[in-house]
């Protein structure tokens, strides 16, 4: 049964609005986003797919297809993070009802909906399948409700939403790159100044993303932790360097000088943080001049950092990394995300992403037994609605 068909079996008539929202893969620039550093993430051809149409009584009653799950939120008790039955909202709901009090929360009108969606965005795989929801939901009730906003000041709002009322400390990247996306292109985003600017991928490269088949919670991960400690760091350095106000303030040699003074984990956490900045700086130059092999080398000077500093890898994607490495057309692989779980974005000459895709699944086969989902993927445009009438 398609989407159509779903909303329509469940609701009795046709939907006004459809809505697609990207899923994201960060090329580089790993656990920087919260620390006011510049990221290099892509919109991919993964989506979550809504269909919506508007009520009158202030309800919202969606249809989680891929869960098979339904709730019912009335908006004006948003707050309560009941349904209308006064029963604590499934984890899932979390999302879309975050994206209504946030919207509500910045004085913007909103009326009941009634919606049915999917998505083919792994959860938990650190392709930002949450934020692809948020983002859907926002530019879904800016379709139905008809007040304008620009795409990062909606982002922001599903970021609020995140952050607020699901309770996960994520940085603005992945809304952000959900919202914003530009086809073939990466987004290199300031995430301090909120200046961005679409960068083009090199010609005749390919983005594979490989899933280790790994997950984990953010809410529930070390992910809180590590932001904690870049925050602890700040502190610290600041007795010596009174001047910054995040760890992106903070120079190479400056983090040489001072590191000492911090306890060795906050230290090991910091240094990363300080490299990945200074690596995506260098990486910006690379891509600027067409230079993809030494961008893939900074990926995987990235992937080292990430397991060995920030300690956010596993096995399972270090093997990955590792298997990538040794295969035709690679130029660079890491993981992507938070960690802890989830995938790794390899960067591969076009030519050879079949024979690379197939060598990744049996060389992973071979090390571990398991079987492993690979993705050709392509950046692509951000999220929009449309009438669902409009040819």
């Amino acid at each position: 049964m398609n989407l159509a068909s779903s909303f329509e079996q469940k609701f009795g008539h046709s939907p006004m609005v459809e809505t697609r929202a990207p899923g994201r893969v960060n090329l580089l620039g790993e656990h920087v986003d919260y620390n006011q550093g510049i990221v290099l993430p892509a919109a991919i051809d993964r989506v979550v797919t809504l269909l919506a149409s508007p009520t009158l009584d202030g309800i919202v009653t969606l249809h989680a297809i891929d869960l098979d799950e339904d709730v019912s939120i009335g908006l004006k008790e948003i707050d309560e993070r009941c349904d209308i039955r006064g029963k604590p909202l499934p984890s899932w709901a979390l999302y879309p009802a975050g994206v209504a009090w946030s919207l509500q929360r910045a004085g913007l009108p909103l009326g009941g909906m009634q919606a049915v969606y999917t998505s083919d965005v792994p959860i938990g795989a650190g392709l930002s399948s949450s934020a692809a929801v948020e983002v859907a939901f926002a530019t879904t009730w800016q379709a139905l409700s008809g007040w304008k906003m620009d795409k990062l000041p909606l982002a922001k709002l599903c970021q609020q939403a995140e952050n607020e009322y699901v309770g996960v400390s994520s940085g603005l990247m992945d809304q952000f790159a959900s919202a914003c996306g530009v086809e073939g292109h990466v987004l290199c985003f300031d995430t301090r100044s909120l200046e961005w600017m679409p960068l083009e991928l090199p010609a005749g490269t390919a983005i594979i993303i490989a899933d280790s088949g790994i997950r984990r919670n953010l809410a529930t991960s070390s992910y809180n932790d590590r932001r904690t400690a870049c925050e602890q760091a700040v502190e610290l350095l600041q007795k010596y360097l009174p001047e910054i106000l995040s760890l992106r303030d903070v120079s190479s040699v400056e983090f040489a000088a001072y590191s000492m003074y911090l306890p060795p984990e906050i230290a090991k956490r910091a240094e990363h943080v300080v490299k990945e900045i200074h690596r995506v700086d260098q990486a910006i130059i690379a891509l600027n001049r067409g230079d993809v092999r030494r961008f893939g080398g900074f990926m995987f000077a990235s992937h080292k950092s990430l397991r060995n500093l920030f300690e956010v890898s596993l096995p399972q994607l270090d093997s990955l990394v590792e298997i990538a490495r040794g295969l035709p057309g690679i130029y660079g692989a890491r993981l992507t995300g938070a960690g802890f779980g989830g995938c790794t974005v390899n960067l591969v000459e076009e030519k050879d992403a079949t024979t690379f895709m197939r060598g990744l699944q049996e060389g992973y086969r071979l090390k571990t037994g398991r079987e492993i989902e690979v993705y050709l993927c392509k950046a692509s445009a951000g999220a929009e609605a449309r009438l669902v009438n409009e040819k």
